[in-house]
């Protein structure tokens, strides 16, 4: 799934294409990807003639600001992909939503091959109550997110440190890769329970999120699997300390990678580095 950096990324990447493009018409290839409203032909229609005045992003949220009032709220999930191509070009068939523009040669085209992404239309006035949003921790990289917030967010967790840092009420944008990779740089075991961690590893921990986020945000995100944003790969991933390289090296120590289930998710540390 793509995390806080590959939307981030996403979000750069689409806004000087789209941009002040009015929506002419728009087609919904699979009805299950929009939510609110949940008449497709409403949908269709409340997006016509709007202008994209700029898009936002909130955690693992896309939201499109559109003129009179509106917002689109998408959620790319697991596979999510957004592609800005010629309209002549022959649609494939996992491109499910079709943004047409007035007078435009190129169109937005939404992907998504697993079917799971959503959108929903509403207005720019309940954004701060849509639930999604509304539920969400403070981002990582906001100037209100210090280590004191981090201990305020985890107060009266009691779970490992790995489940309450993928819970995005405690920290938005957050997923498997940079939790691992955040944890792993602040020499933190992902089953620490919460409540064991003291003043200096929370700190150490707000230290390496915020480095770990910045960094993957510069290097255009990770592509483990399938992430690629209009095509073009990201590069993080090939500065992982932990993600994805067991029994490799440890590049603090050298001592192999170890993986395991944690909080349901293949968990990869370094068992010297970050001892139990």
């Amino acid at each position: 799934m793509p995390e806080l950096p590959e939307v981030e990324n996403v979000r750069r990447t689409l806004l000087p294409l789209v941009k002040e493009k009015i929506i002419e018409t728009v087609e919904v290839r699979c009805p299950r990807i929009i939510r609110t409203p949940d008449d497709i032909m409403q949908f269709a229609h409340e997006l016509e003639d709007k202008e994209i005045m700029d898009i936002e992003r909130r955690g693992k949220y896309l939201i499109f600001i559109l003129s009179e009032g509106y917002a689109l709220v998408s959620h790319l999930r697991m596979e999510g992909k957004y592609w800005f191509v010629n309209h002549d070009q022959p649609y494939g068939k996992h491109e499910h939503v079709i943004f047409h523009f007035h007078g435009e040669e190129k169109e937005l085209r939404y992907e998504d091959v697993r079917k799971f992404g959503t959108m929903d239309m509403i207005l720019q006035s309940d954004l701060p109550s849509f639930p999604a949003l509304a539920k969400l921790g403070p981002e990582p990289l906001d100037p209100v997110f210090t280590w004191l917030k981090l201990k305020e967010q985890l107060a009266g967790k009691g779970t490992n440190i790995k489940a309450a840092l993928l819970d995005q009420q405690v920290v938005a944008g957050l997923g498997n890769i940079y939790v691992d990779e955040s944890l792993a740089m602040a020499h933190l075991h992902p089953t620490r329970p919460v409540p064991s961690l003291n003043d200096g590893e929370l700190q150490l921990l707000h230290e390496a999120i915020q480095v770990i986020i910045k960094k993957a945000i510069v290097m255009e995100g990770s592509t483990i699997r399938s992430y690629a944003n209009m095509g073009k790969k990201g590069l993080m991933q090939e500065e992982l300390l932990v993600y994805g390289r067991t029994g490799e090296p440890c590049k603090y120590c050298g001592h192999p990678i170890e993986k395991r289930i944690v909080a349901g998710r293949g968990t990869h540390f370094c068992p010297a580095c970050q001892p139990e």
